[in-house]
């Protein structure tokens, strides 16, 4: 981040803040002083430095410019130009080092920090010292540090006329840069400019400064704070009014954790307006000054008082408690810890909603339902306001009924909304009144009723996934966002911390919709009712809140499934409806891009790739591909390879990462973005966006194919710690895990049966990206797993997932306790499905039966045969298998308590049984060991064909007998596809190294800033 700290400094050029460049030139001094070896090796070495290099040059070009007015004498002028060209000329021919002895350089440096002080005070009675100074440096220089001194020596001593080529000696009285006849040679005092005054102290600081821990922050973040802070002063924002004449505003909080950061707008309110109130006197005094004598005196017209008066007029903030007197009322810790919120900061209000039962005379008792407001008061809570309600007011999403109710305690102009997870900065809080000033701005001839405000993501350093996140969060809130607002005029309300025009919204519904369900994501709705009520939102990048994302995959997960679920009922909602119906054709379109649109084209991306695959299925089963690539020219099979090749590249995902390249590109460099880049897909980058993706497609299709969307708790807190692995298990199995064995399947069965004829890079070319996407989805929750390969972490795991599989379930019997509670909790969604969702569903599971129907005619049994006979036999093996778990079941369910023994031995029987028909087949039949395989491939699909068409018809047949049996083969194949993916994951473990490799990629921004990693993945030990 760069600063310009005057348009005068320089024609073009863009200066580093100071702090940046502390030591930074006197690191290059003595780097160069020490040097042994080329020059080109030193400039190489400066440049890698984008911090010294420009040090260097800034001193360089300030020290050129102040001497040139300086310096005015003819003669004195042009030996400091011939030594300034035979610098110039040096470093243009690598000679530098050469032509200059550099072991005095630190006297020389000495010597100039002393001129450079003599020109910032630039006081007439040092003229003398200036002369001495000068000739000082000229000596040093001439004759000390240039072999090829006696050039500039000899100019000295030879004058030139413009008539003739002769030179003639001539004494020179007075010395070099001493002469006042005709008119002195140097120009000092200099002239009162504020530019050169500003060149002049830049130099000072640049020569002088040293970074030092009393001074400098060591601390990464503090530097970016400073160096935002400062650049942010120079972005185009109104003159801030003063505190009295600013507007007024509030902000209502959902939680208290955040109320330390929303205390900075008071404070800074307080110490603005002291300086706008405060007699020059008081400011002497200063103002801590200032608060002691309040503290001492109590005076209600004391400065202090004033101050406290007048940020609580302009500046309101209530925590939206709602749980607060249930939690008072039940003697809940938490509710003291509120009470001390309050008790810390006087000026805090909380709001609550009060449930009690009101009993009348003759009546039966009534629930009554009240909004309080209430205050700190001699360390106990004082009522404020009290506002009955109608009813029980979270009727709703629990988040945006809670901002509804506390919204009415609020007053003044604006509304800032802050969520739980998100911080404010000192320096920031600074801009609040430029800021509101905004709402005064025409904007195409209406003022604005949203403002939109940047963030930063602070939790970027805590492992890989946060770090980036954060890069994806700040590609979205500074870019995207930019471009929503300007030229595209789409930019809604993407979350907090927007400030909004109070009396626009408080009028109009207020700043979040409610309605259960279909107003999950109730941020973006506040902007789309905005929009249709003729208002207008911008956005503003000199001020930004800190924010904390999720740091975790099962975090991230979660909330980027809770986004998609809402994105899915914005898609079916009036407010989109109406917006593409009142927006002009290219505004609709940017509205669908920016919204729904991208989530809509992820879906189609992955139903692309499906359709691919099950289109290449076909062709190779049915004999056709092989047809056709035996007729076509092998130049155009050439050809289409190429192209699939490029194609593949793309697929990657490497290419959905340029809106963020381009942003890190404009914020820090090309080089600093293209290395991150490079880092990040080091990290696995494109694993996780890959898995990201896969997470978005299948919650937004589930949820707008059958509804249910739901809020998902996150947790929104510093939680890295390993995930056991029935955890991941029940989060992916049915959105990941079962798509990425589906895909795994169509990818063997087309590599089996095009093998004899496809060569062998063609297949590569075009299935590899659909490789990486599927063992993306199946493995990609373990590689970001910390300590996922640890061996204790894997047989913990192994307990827990047995103890998992094998619980009852049952009311009151969690998900997390039982696998049959979390089958059920997870086909939730088709309950409450529409009919024709529900015959969408089984026509969806009608592709697996593809790969029996195609399959059976490939067995060696068959000899070729293709009648349809053949196929009517696999389904007699197919209810054959279903008749033996069927009998299975009922023998584990009557024998397996009580004559366990006996059930041992009936399980051994039906084992020989099967083995004993399977050798019968091998030896009459023809049945090949390549048969058995392909049988697999064919009857495991149309298994899980027929358990999905099972669960989309359960009201009609879960009161019979059948159902038991469903839902064992579905237990069969959880149990089944948690082994698949137990084993690799197990048998890695067993190599130490490769959970030290992945601990480093998780957590390489730990490694780098030397944080100390162990307390992050210490894990509790569970208890057995």
């Amino acid at each position: 981040m760069t600063m310009a700290l005057s348009s005068d400094l320089g024609p073009g050029i863009i200066h580093w803040p100071v702090f940046l460049l502390a030591t930074k030139f006197s690191t290059a001094l003595n780097m160069v002083r020490d040097f042994e070896g080329e020059y080109w090796q030193l400039d190489k070495i400066i440049r890698k430095d984008n911090y010294m290099y420009s040090a260097v040059k800034e001193c360089y070009d300030l020290l050129s410019h102040i001497l040139d007015v300086l310096v005015v004498g003819d003669l004195e002028k042009r030996i400091v130009s011939a030594t300034m060209s035979e610098i110039k000329r040096s470093m243009h021919n690598s000679t530098l080092l050469s032509n200059f002895k550099m072991n005095e350089l630190p006297v020389l440096h000495d010597k100039f920090v002393h001129l450079v002080e003599i020109l910032f005070e630039n006081g007439q009675a040092q003229y003398d010292t200036l002369v001495k100074l000068l000739q000082d440096i000229f000596e040093i220089v001439t004759k000390d540090m240039m072999i090829l001194g006696h050039r500039i020596i000899d100019l000295l001593n030879c004058s030139e006329s413009l008539e003739d080529d002769s030179c003639s000696l001539r004494m020179h009285e007075p010395p070099l840069f001493a002469s006042k006849v005709p008119k002195p040679v140097l120009h000092f005092p200099l002239p009162d400019s504020i530019m050169l005054k500003e060149q002049v102290r830049r130099l000072f600081l640049l020569l002088t400064v040293k970074e030092t821990a009393m001074d400098i922050p060591t601390n990464l973040e503090a530097r970016r704070r400073i160096s935002f802070f400062a650049t942010s002063l120079f972005m185009e924002m109104p003159t801030a009014p003063k505190v009295r004449n600013m507007l007024s505003f509030s902000s209502p909080f959902v939680y208290f954790q955040t109320a330390r950061g929303m205390m900075y707008y008071r404070e800074a309110i307080k110490l603005q307006a002291f300086f706008d109130m405060a007699k020059d006197e008081d400011i002497c005094e200063g103002y801590k000054a200032i608060e002691k004598e309040y503290d001492r005196r109590k005076s209600i017209h004391s400065l202090s008082a004033q101050l406290d008066a007048l940020a609580d007029m302009k500046f309101t903030y209530v925590i939206t408690c709602q749980m607060y007197g249930t939690q008072k009322a039940s003697g809940d810790p938490h509710a003291r810890d509120v009470l001390e919120l309050m008790i810390r900061y006087p000026s805090l209000r909380v709001a609550y909603i009060e449930e009690k039962e009101e009993i009348k005379k003759d009546k039966p008792p009534q629930k009554v339902y009240s909004s309080v407001l209430v205050k700190a008061f001699n360390d106990l809570d004082q009522e404020i306001y009290r506002i009955k309600l109608p009813g029980p007011p979270i009727i709703g999403e629990g988040k945006p009924e809670n901002q509804n109710q506390g919204i009415i305690f609020t007053r003044g102009d604006a509304l800032q909304t802050i969520d739980m997870n998100q911080d404010n900065y000192m320096e920031e809080a600074f801009k609040m009144r430029n800021v509101l000033q905004e709402f005064l701005r025409h904007h195409q001839g209406r003022y604005p009723t949203i403002l939109g405000l940047g963030e930063h993501i602070f939790t970027g350093s805590v492992s890989s996934l946060a770090w980036f996140m954060s890069y994806q969060e700040s590609s979205f809130v500074t870019i995207g966002q930019r471009f929503l607002a300007s030229p595209l005029r789409v930019r809604f309300h993407y979350g907090h911390p927007d400030i909004f025009d109070r009396v626009f919204h408080v009028t109009r519904g207020g700043v979040s919709k409610a309605t259960k369900t279909i107003n999950l994501s109730e941020d973006v709705f506040a902007g789309f009712n905005t929009t249709l009520r003729c208002g207008y939102v911008t956005y503003h990048e000199y001020m930004k809140v800190g924010k904390g994302r999720d740091v975790g995959l099962n975090q991230i997960s979660k909330f980027e499934a809770k986004v998609a679920n809402g994105n899915s009922e914005q898609t079916l909602s009036r407010d989109i409806f109406r917006l593409g119906r009142g927006f002009d054709f290219f505004r609709m379109l940017s509205c669908y891009f920016t919204t729904v649109g991208f989530y809509f084209s992820s879906l189609m991306s992955v139903l692309g790739v499906y359709t691919f695959l099950y289109g290449q299925l076909y062709l190779v089963l049915s004999g056709m591909e092989k047809a056709f690539i035996r007729a076509a020219p092998t130049q155009s099979m050439k050809s289409l390879e190429t192209a699939l090749s490029s194609q593949s590249f793309i697929q990657l995902g490497l290419l959905t990462g340029l809106p963020m390249m381009m942003e890190l590109a404009l914020e820090k460099g090309f080089r600093t973005a293209l290395s991150d880049f490079i880092l990040m897909q080091l990290q696995l980058a494109s694993v996780f966006f890959t898995f990201s993706l896969g997470t978005k497609s299948h919650h937004y299709g589930r949820t707008l194919l059958h509804g249910g969307a739901k809020y998902r708790t996150t947790g929104r807190k510093f939680v890295v710690f390993h995930a056991s692995f029935t955890e991941n298990y029940r989060l992916y199995s049915r959105s990941h895990f079962i798509k990425g064995f589906e895909l795994f399947f169509l990818l063997v069965v087309f590599n089996i049966y095009s093998r004899s004829y496809q060569q062998n890079m063609a297949y590569a070319t075009v299935t590899c990206s659909i490789w990486f996407m599927a063992m993306t989805w199946l493995f990609a929750p373990f590689l970001f797993n910390p300590s996922g390969f640890a061996w204790q972490k894997i047989v913990e795991d192994w307990t827990d997932w047995n103890k998992w599989m094998k619980n009852q379930g049952g009311i009151g019997v969690q998900q997390d306790k039982s696998w049959e509670s979390w089958w059920n909790d997870e086909q939730n969604h088709l309950r409450d499905s529409g009919f024709s969702s529900q015959i969408l569903e089984i026509f969806l599971s009608l592709r697996f039966f593809i790969y029996q129907y195609g399959l059976v005619y490939h067995l060696d049994i068959t000899q070729e045969n293709k009648n349809i006979v053949i196929y009517v036999l696999s389904w007699i093996v197919i209810v054959a298998i279903f008749v033996l778990v069927k009998v299975i079941e009922e023998g584990r369910r009557r024998l397996s308590t009580n004559f366990h023994l006996m059930f041992r031995f009936f399980k051994a029987l039906l084992f020989l049984v099967v083995v004993g028909i399977i050798l019968v087949l091998f030896t009459i039949c023809r049945l090949s060991m390549m048969d058995l395989i392909t049988c697999c491939l064919a009857f495991i699909p149309t298994g899980w064909g027929l358990l999905l068409i099972a669960q989309a018809i359960r009201p009609k047949i879960e009161n019979y007998s059948i159902w038991n049996s469903v839902e064992a083969l579905a237990r069969a194949y959880d149990c089944g596809m948690g082994l698949l993916l137990f084993a690799p994951i197990a048998a890695l473990a067993w190599m130490p190294v490769i959970s030290a490799i992945q601990t480093r990629v998780l957590f390489n921004q730990a490694f780098t800033r030397q944080l100390q990693i162990q307390p992050i993945l210490a894990a509790k030990t569970k208890w057995r």
